[in-house]
């Protein structure tokens, strides 16, 4: 990390309004701004003191903590917490941007408040009929997580669904939803529900998943059609103000629902999720469906993770434990002195899609790990759905990608419909670690439209030309285009047309002059790959190493693929990173697990 103008001048800014220059003050505002906008919530002084944050900028740092935040109190722009400062310093050392340590004590107290307790709003005998008919019976042999959570979504106010690719969370959602219909129906009203998630591309899947599988569930048609078939965007759910922090629903204009799901949670950032359950009605349910060891969000916080970061794996207080084995049909284990929160989290370990024994599965569980050498050894093994090449640097991208993508990157830039050319988008990808730099997302794709000029398959005199696959970088609610969207551009009767994915009707149209910011997207970084599922992966690290390189940027990128994934990267580079898990500076865990 490096102090950008910005950080500078807020610091200025403090000493400014301080009255005075204070090198404390100074050095404390530039960090806590650069820290935050770069993912951490805070500025955790004592961890900063004791040399344990890395990749900081090359500034004096004090030797002890107690003497700076002594300074730091006596200053009248920093408060304790609950008082109005610019800056905010609470017991433990951690310093928040006022903004921030609002978003994240009113996201703590939500969170508890809706984990407190049991509902009375449910009928114990139907749930435990309903979980039979939808799930089956409970096997003797291992406990069905999947029945557990459906009962956990009934019984609690807030729910956390975790898991890893295809554990069953969107399928698990989908008859909890019919199991809350048929109990709102059974006290003779009508269940109101939505579906969310924070980018448009993960709400189409959402709302694919949730129709696909709506046909199949054993209930009557009326709970059938009380379950939402359409899926927003966070920010649609919510209503953005144009120009403006703030949305329409709110803790005073309340989101007219009983239930509301937001799928792939962990791309939730900070104040996104804390405006969310604070515009949640107080008899609201709210089912957070995710993957705790993705990737967090480009945003400030890791509100996902740290939700669940303290839980023991599917262990409850003791009254809980009692209660939720009759309609889950077995007794999880219990903890005497489980918080409110763990009665909350379920953590579905079953993968229907990997085994974990090898391939994918095994080299998924090898990264969660942080185990490194494992990780590489499953490479290194090969087979037909994991590789490693471990030889690629600038100058041998372009001979690369042509040896290993050039079938499917000409098969994007045929010029067939839209909904050929949106099944195609699905097959393959190439994933980045970073933006820039040749083993970038820049590099890579300039590396690709090059390779395709000269097998004649693109015309370089044309922008626009006929499968150039791009991507949205910024949200355009006029058109209902948002960051991420990705879409295909192919020729129309009257020129080039932009098409891009369209739950109700498969496919709309867009003029290219009318899209707002975007990309070319023949790779894309595995941030932007985050709600999307590819039948094959190629995930590109860089040849040095950067900060960016995580255990749960390698996790993110592997998982993306349903069938085989190659890793491009140096053996040791590739290591290091499995075995660098992302640290964010935060107080919601403490808030929540104590």
């Amino acid at each position: 990390m490096s102090l950008s103008p910005f950080d500078t001048a807020f610091a200025r800014l403090m000493c400014r309004l301080e009255g005075g220059e204070s090198p404390e003050l100074k050095l404390a505002a530039s960090l806590v701004a650069g820290r935050t906008a770069g993912g951490d919530v805070c500025l955790d002084l004592p961890s900063l003191v004791r040399g344990e944050l890395s990749d900081l900028p090359e500034v004096e740092i004090p030797a002890s903590v107690e003497p700076w935040m002594d300074e730091l109190r006596k200053t009248k722009v920093v408060g304790e917490p609950g008082k109005y400062r610019p800056l905010v310093l609470d017991g433990a050392g951690r310093l928040y941007l006022y903004r921030y340590w609002k978003y994240e004590s009113d996201l703590a107290r939500n969170l508890n408040r809706m984990a407190k307790g049991q509902r009375s709003d449910y009928s114990p005998e139907l749930l435990a009929e309903g979980i039979g008919r939808m799930f089956g019976a409970q096997s003797s042999k291992e406990p069905d997580l999947q029945r557990l959570a459906a009962a956990v979504a009934v019984m609690k106010s807030l729910c956390v669904i975790s898991g890893g690719p295809g554990t069953g969370k969107t399928s698990t959602v989908v008859k909890v939803l019919a199991l809350l219909a048929e109990q709102a129906l059974a006290r003779g009203v009508r269940m109101r529900a939505a579906l969310a998630a924070p980018t448009g591309k993960a709400a189409v899947r959402l709302q694919e998943a949730v129709s696909g599988a709506l046909h199949k569930l054993p209930c009557s048609p009326e709970a059938r059609e009380s379950v939402p078939t359409s899926a927003q965007t966070l920010h649609r759910l919510l209503g953005s103000l144009p120009g403006s922090p703030y949305f329409r629903h709110n803790a005073d204009n309340p989101l007219p629902f009983d239930v509301v799901v937001v799928d792939e949670s962990s791309m939730a950032d900070l104040p996104l999720m804390a405006k969310l359950v604070d515009a949640l009605s107080p008899e609201c349910r709210l089912i957070l469906l995710g993957d705790r060891d993705q990737l967090s969000s480009v945003e400030a916080g890791a509100v996902l993770g740290d939700i669940c970061g303290a839980a023991v794996a599917n262990h409850y207080s003791e009254e809980f434990a009692r209660l939720v084995s009759g309609p889950a049909g077995f007794r999880p284990p219990s903890l005497s002195d489980a918080r409110p929160i763990a009665d909350s989290i379920v953590i579905l370990k079953k993968s229907y899609r990997f085994d974990e024994s090898g391939g994918i599965g095994a080299l998924a569980a090898a990264i969660r790990k942080g185990s490194g050498r494992e990780a590489l050894g499953i490479l290194r093994e090969g087979g037909e759905e994991v590789g490693i090449r471990e030889e690629v640097r600038a100058e041998t991208v372009r001979p690369a990608l042509q040896k290993s993508m050039l079938q499917h990157l000409a098969s994007t830039v045929s010029e067939e419909g839209p909904m050929e050319a949106f099944e195609r988008m699905g097959v393959a990808a190439l994933l980045c670690a970073l933006r820039r730099g040749p083993l970038g997302v820049s590099g890579i794709n300039e590396a690709a439209e090059r390779m395709l000029r000269r097998q004649g398959l693109i015309n370089p005199n044309r922008r626009w030309y006929p499968g150039r696959p791009i991507m949205v970088m910024r949200n355009d609610y006029s058109l209902g285009l948002y960051n991420g969207d990705m879409g295909m551009v192919l020729d129309g009767k009257d020129g080039p047309v932009a098409y891009f994915p369209d739950p109700a009707a498969g496919a709309r149209s867009v003029m290219p002059r009318l899209l707002p910011e975007h990309e070319t997207v023949y790779a894309m970084t595995v941030h932007k790959s985050q709600g999307s599922e590819f039948d094959r992966v190629v995930l590109v690290l860089p040849e040095i190493y950067s900060p960016v390189l995580t255990r749960e940027l390698v996790y993110t990128g592997v998982t993306r693929a349903r069938a085989s994934v190659e890793v491009w990267s140096p053996p040791e580079i590739f290591v290091q990173a499995v075995e660098t898990p992302v640290r964010r500076a935060s107080g919601l865990r403490e808030a929540l697990w104590g």
